[in-house]
């Protein structure tokens, strides 16, 4: 369930959407026999449902029924080292859909989409494996010392994807001097991410400034 929708929801409706969350029933219209109901609730929103609560634009009720377990997931362009994994996946989905051979993934595009912002996060990069298994995309466009980064040419996908990714970062510091803040900028990461990625690959701050 997708909370997009719900939010949308006029309020009354809300209620009764809330009711069918306590009583796991339904009544169909012109009856008054509950049907009962063996179902698990998986809601997802990008909106901050306890400040529209607090707005009233959402019941605080129906959110405090659905704010039993949270997960946070981070946008597409604070994981960079997921980008290659699932761009994998997504391009053998696409290629069950339109029944078309996935052309090679080259390193150096990879590389360019872990350079992209994703604001549109994981439906964003399903459309690129789409766009690019109908060969419509597919050549890199980073340039410079990025566009330069090599990776490996062998070992797991996990172990490939992590070196460029640590190659990334450390050319994009070395193009800003080592300075933190233009680096995490330009990678559209925070500056926790960076950080944390850093001490992963081991790129030492000794040499770093702001």
């Amino acid at each position: 369930m997708f909370l997009d929708e719900i939010e949308s929801m006029p309020l009354d409706l809300q209620v009764k959407l809330l009711r069918v969350f306590e009583t796991r029933t339904i009544e169909r219209l012109g009856s008054n026999k509950a049907i009962p109901l063996d179902l698990r609730f998986v809601a997802a929103t990008k909106e901050d449902l306890e400040a529209a609560s607090n707005e009233g634009r959402f019941r605080k009720d129906l959110f405090y029924r659905l704010n039993v377990i949270t997960l946070a997931i981070p946008p597409l362009r604070e994981r960079l080292e997921d980008i290659p994994v699932l761009f994998h996946y997504l391009t053998r989905g696409a290629r069950a859909r339109y029944r078309k051979e996935v052309p090679e993934i080259s390193r150096e595009f990879l590389s360019e989409l872990m350079q992209r912002e994703w604001p549109g996060n994981v439906r964003e990069l399903r459309n690129v494996a789409d766009r690019f298994v109908l060969g419509l995309e597919g050549q890199p466009k980073a340039a410079g010392a990025v566009a330069a980064v090599a990776g490996p040419q062998s070992g797991t996908l996990a172990e490939r994807v992590s070196a460029y990714e640590r190659d990334i970062i450390a050319a994009e510091l070395e193009k800003n001097d080592g300075k933190i803040k233009p680096t995490y900028e330009a990678l559209s990461v925070s500056r926790k991410a960076l950080y944390e990625k850093m001490k992963k690959y081991g790129l030492g701050k000794d040499e770093v400034g702001e």
